[in-house]
């Protein structure tokens, strides 16, 4: 790369909110959701999303620009690949993910340096309360961040169904298990296995829909109560999924201390999520480390942080399997 490159690769990097906000702005409008049946003119479109009609041209032409959506003559839109992913009826659907991260998680963005400066969380400044309390409270947005995380997660489930076998598991728990896509996706895969999700009751609510609708009703248990409480059941694996990232040590030593106590000798903890590696090659999971500081106040962890807190819960940490993306599975057993 030349010298004279350097600064228009820093001038990409520092306006990259450009882009992000004006696709939060799209997906938030719903403009993929009315392009899926053909190209419209920006007429018709700023009319079905009530907005103004130089304005959102203005926007899909410069969105345009990088691929997502494509002008076809005169003031004509249509989808492209990348704007596919922006429509809310397809699966591994990235419309919420945009929605999500251009609404609240943006403004927590916006007090990075109260973060930097206190130790504690910019979501909690910003919108007065734990983000997690701020979901129960608003259930629309609960709604969008079930949405999200099933569209950022739902391409991993393959790629840990490859690396592990979870052959030896009869019972296997989920815990702070969502909306049950996780869950859903390994009792079809393996159709002798029993699950239980668990989580806190309105969430439980949330996913029931989803496991009738997989006709799993059946083969799952949904348990409603809080992992900082109590984990009131029996497994033979207790699987935690983009759960203990969401914590620091304390509360994360919380949660497994809870499962350490009603675990067997038999069964296995299973934590799936990313290890980060030493060096400074790029890995997304130094960047979700930031998210995770900002807003739910957690924190991604190197394999020798996850020994330590495996040792101070109880567990032997008995080996780190990857996976073909940057997530693991930290499998423990009890001490």
């Amino acid at each position: 790369m030349s010298e004279a490159s350097l600064p228009q690769q820093l001038d990409r990097m520092i306006t990259g909110y450009w882009t992000s906000q004006s696709i939060f702005a799209a997906a938030k409008l719903g403009i993929a959701d009315l392009l899926k049946d053909g190209p419209q003119k920006i007429e018709q479109l700023a009319e079905a999303s009530h907005t103004n009609c130089d304005a959102l041209y203005r926007l899909l032409r410069a969105l345009a620009s990088i691929g997502i959506f494509a002008e076809e003559g005169q003031r004509l839109f249509s989808l492209t690949p990348l704007a596919e992913f922006l429509r809310s009826d397809i699966p591994d659907s990235k419309r919420a993910l945009a929605m999500m991260t251009g609404d609240e998680q943006f403004h927590a963005w916006t007090e990075i340096l109260y973060t930097l400066e206190t130790g504690k969380t910019s979501f909690d400044k910003v919108w007065g309360k734990p983000i997690f309390e701020y979901l129960s409270e608003h259930p629309d947005k609960g709604h969008i961040f079930d949405q999200a995380m099933t569209g950022i997660h739902g391409r991993e489930t393959s790629t840990i169904l490859e690396a592990y076998d979870f052959s030896e598991f009869k019972v296997l728990a989920d815990i702070g298990g969502g909306n049950g896509s996780n869950l859903i996706g390994l009792l079809q895969h393996y159709p002798e296995m029993k699950g239980i999700l668990f989580d806190l009751p309105h969430v439980i609510e949330r996913s029931q829909t989803n496991l009738e609708n997989a006709g799993l009703g059946n083969r799952c248990e949904s348990i409603g109560g809080s992992f900082f409480d109590s984990i009131p059941l029996t497994a033979d694996a207790y699987l935690m999924r983009h759960i203990i990232h969401d914590w620091d040590d304390e509360k994360s030593l919380t949660i497994l201390r809870n499962c350490h106590a009603v675990m067997s000798e038999n069964s296995k903890l299973l934590i799936i999520e990313s290890v980060i590696p030493p060096g400074n090659e790029p890995f997304a999971g130094k960047f979700l480390d930031l998210v995770m500081m900002l807003i739910p106040g957690g924190k991604e962890r190197t394999e020798s942080e996850y020994q330590t807190l495996y040792n101070q819960a109880g567990f032997e940490l008995t080996r780190i399997v990857p996976t073909k993306t940057e997530l693991s599975i930290i499998e423990g057993v009890k001490r």
